[in-house]
């Protein structure tokens, strides 16, 4: 960690130096002075006072690279300062590397000091509910754990040299149909086990400066004027030090947003003189005001004392970062016969077809945007990445947005049939995914799959290499002996698939998100985007991703978690010792990996836990821990996790806590969700169990559980079986009276309310 770095790490985020002197501001201020810092001067800067000291900083786009508009009145998309363009978050998602995602984190840092960049909006770590998502180019996983990892290392990284970051977008902003009125209606598990989860991993780790709220409503509140969820959530249970923000655009009530804990507005807006007027009305109380605004103070303080304008940023190192990055993430989905890495002889011709070679897709579309300072392309990148006199011969395949073109099919066909390999890059062109809309469906222009087609009929060693940003249907896939998916894999993306084209880079991705079969089988498929009332109901639950092909039998077309390597792994045995668990929440993994293969090669080890017997219906397994390995052939190294209580828990909603029930657990480590290598299971014990409380909607069977109400009433037990002519007549009584709530017996004359009400204090008490 750097200087910069160390000046705000530690057990807070402000040191009591700024804090102290954030409080002497305020104090001079005047209501006007005041509500004027809570909204932004421009479309990237905060408001300065000059008579108090209070500088502005800028803030700027991410999360693949620095956006910096050229003035900070103009939104400055397609003219922003040229920066490195990282790969997307796809891609970084699917790197399952926490090490990588911290140096491009650096990297973004160091980029962002040089250009006067003191926030970088990033990263996002909304979950892909479904591939349909406008956005999810822009988002890690379909995982909120690995979600949250990665974005944890990533603001580690950013926020090493003296750079803030803004987590976003909070929460439940999982489609872009609607973003800014939709209704996210999430019931208390789901979003407390998926929604929230990326973001709380995130901001007790890493303690991100800022958090930006998204647009839409959540469960009936927009989440600009949220307090639930701005202040009793952020602030008060995960102890967050930093501010919030809007999304550009996003508050509706400003003096309401306050009260929630919404520190600044962004852009620009004309609320200042309704929260003046809120406050001298007595709407909204000036100790409130001064809370937030000081919170507000003690960010742009901390920013300003930690700039370094004289930073020099090296982007030709960066460039090969990206690269590094681009191979990183780029997942092999299939190699048969392995016919990757490319064995192409010294004078032989390779047929690279597809547009997207010669002008790469290299970003998604909108606001994340960045203008690179150099694109490496595939057509120019893998003649030079053979090593030898290798014919690389190009044709273009398809016309633009992919639309069938006879005359560039046929000439496509021919090249291919007079190659010894064909290379085909398709994927999705911009139009097909971008910020403010959401995807139509889920399928590849028809003139790619036609020319995938055409290809295959001439030429059976067929490598096909995908350019996109979210998962995509390949009608294809039986057929074609190798796909490569590359994503949007920023601006040195062309040479790094020409890295692992050529066998120099060992591919090592694997998927962060599920590729199905159809759109049919997707969790969220019956209410995404929305329900047409308005509202995004996420009917999935908690069984989102890889969880709910899981629990439906359904098989998708490549599992969360696949990805093949040049070189092959095995898993030895598991080892568990659970001696320190019930004194520490300490559980610890132990599982040896070794590289069978005949090259050096990376693996990710997955760790999934699922409880046996659940009370409460559960996934069969959830992703709880995950580490990259670099091995050389023959290596065989012990990787070890340690787990903690909240990995087997559950959001129990009724107790309004996480819980983890004592019980069976089966822990499971493989290569994805769907490759599980070793397993074992381990009875635990658990002293963060629910409460056991009962109230007069108690079923009776429970309430039979309970250790104080369950006597109490073992005199109606014993007045049932006297009642009932025989044992069969009994037993049915039981079974139809065991899911009556226990107000019913009042009813039914055994119980006045007074003594159901007495028992039922009695038994809360203890």
């Amino acid at each position: 960690m750097g200087e910069a770095g160390a000046a705000v790490s530690g057990h807070g985020l402000i040191p009591e130096e700024i804090r102290q002197r954030a409080r002497e501001i305020v104090a001079k201020l005047s209501l006007p002075e005041k509500a004027a810092l809570t909204v932004g001067k421009d479309s990237w800067t905060t408001v300065a006072n000059e008579s108090v000291g209070l500088p502005s900083i800028w803030l700027a786009d991410g999360p693949t690279g620095i956006r910096k508009a050229p003035d900070s009145a103009g939104m400055g998309i397609g003219d922003s300062i040229p920066a490195t363009c990282f790969p997307t978050a796809s891609a970084i998602g699917s790197s399952w590397d926490v090490d990588l995602a911290h140096e491009i984190g650096v990297a973004m840092g160091i980029e962002a000091q040089a250009l006067g960049v003191q926030i970088v909006l990033g990263p996002g770590v909304n979950l892909k509910r479904s591939p349909l998502g406008g956005r999810n180019f822009e988002y890690l996983s379909e995982d909120p754990v690995l979600s949250g990892e990665l974005a944890m290392a990533t603001i580690e990284g950013i926020q090493s040299q003296g750079v803030g970051t803004s987590i976003k977008h909070f929460v439940a902003n999982e489609q872009e149909t609607g973003r800014m009125y939709t209704d996210s209606i999430v019931d208390e598990r789901t979003l407390r086990e998926n929604s929230l989860r990326a973001f709380e991993i995130a901001v007790k780790a890493a303690k991100p400066w800022t958090v930006m709220c998204a647009y839409n409503l959540l469960n009936g509140t927009y989440c600009a004027e949220n307090r639930r969820l701005l202040h009793d959530i952020l602030h008060d249970e995960w102890g967050y030090e930093g501010i919030v923000m809007s999304d550009w655009g996003a508050v509706n009530d400003r003096p309401a947003g306050i009260e929630a804990g919404l520190h600044l507005q962004m852009p620009h807006g004309k609320t200042v003189e309704g929260v003046v007027s809120a406050v001298e009305r007595g709407d909204l109380g000036e100790e409130r005001l001064d809370v937030v605004v000081t919170e507000l103070v003690q960010i742009v303080l901390l920013a300003d004392s930690l700039r370094r304008p004289d930073t020099p940023a090296d982007f030709d190192a960066h460039h090969d970062l990206a690269r590094r990055a681009a191979a990183g993430g780029a997942v092999l989905l299939k190699n048969d016969g392995n016919l990757l890495p490319l064995a192409v002889e010294p004078g032989q011709t390779v047929a690279l077809i597809g547009a997207f070679a010669r002008e790469p897709r290299y970003q998604g579309a909108g606001s994340s945007q960045v203008v690179p300072t150099r694109v490496d392309t595939m057509l120019e990148s893998l003649p030079g990445a053979f090593g030898r006199d290798v014919n690389v011969q190009f044709a273009d395949g398809y016309g633009p947005d992919g639309a069938h073109d006879a005359n560039l099919l046929a000439g496509a066909r021919e090249l291919a049939a007079s190659a010894a390999v064909a290379v085909v890059a398709i994927g999705l062109p911009a139009s097909m995914e971008t910020e403010g809309r959401d995807r139509e469906h889920i399928h590849l222009p028809a003139g790619h799959n036609e020319l995938v087609d055409a290809v295959l009929a001439v030429q059976p060693n067929t490598v096909v290499v995908l350019i996109n940003g979210s998962a995509v249907t390949m009608p294809w896939a039986e057929q074609v002996p190798a796909i490569l998916e590359g994503w949007l894999g920023g601006q040195a993306g062309g040479s790094a698939l020409a890295d692992i084209l050529t066998g120099a880079v060992n591919p090592s991705g694997k998927l962060a998100e599920t590729f199905p079969v159809r759109i049919e089988d997707t969790p969220s498929h019956l209410s995404f985007p929305t329900s047409g009332d308005g509202t995004a109901r996420f009917t999935e639950g908690v069984f989102s991703g890889h969880r709910w092909y899981d629990a439906r039998r359904v098989a998708p077309r490549f599992p969360f978690g696949h990805g093949l390597s040049y070189t092959s792994f095995t898993y030895d045995g598991i080892a568990i010792d659970a001696s320190d668990f019930a004194e520490y929440d300490a559980l610890r993994v132990d599982v040896a990996v070794e590289n069978t293969g005949d090259v050096a090669g990376m693996d990710v080890v997955q760790l999934y836990i699922g409880e046996c017997s659940p009370r409460v219906q559960r996934p069969v397994r959830e992703l709880k821990a995950f580490r990259k390995v670099d091995l050389q052939p023959g290596d065989v190294e012990i990787v070890q996790f340690m787990l903690g209580w909240r990995d087997f828990a559950f959001y129990d909603a009724a107790a309004g806590q996480w819980v983890m029930d004592s019980g069976e657990y089966e822990i499971a480590v493989g290569a994805s969700s769907a490759d599980i290598r070793v397993s074992a299971r381990e009875h635990l014990e658990s002293s963060h169990t629910a409460p056991l409380t009962v109230s007069v909607n108690t079923p009776f069977r429970v309430a039979l559980d309970h250790p104080v109400m369950g006597p109490m009433l073992q005199p109606v037990v014993k007045g049932m079986r006297e009642y009932a002519p025989s044992d069969e007549a009994a037993e049915m009584m039981m079974l139809f009276m065991g899911d009556m709530p226990l107000r019913k017996f009042t009813q039914m004359g055994i119980f006045t309310d007074e003594q159901l009400t007495g028992m039922v204090a009695a038994a809360n008490a203890g």
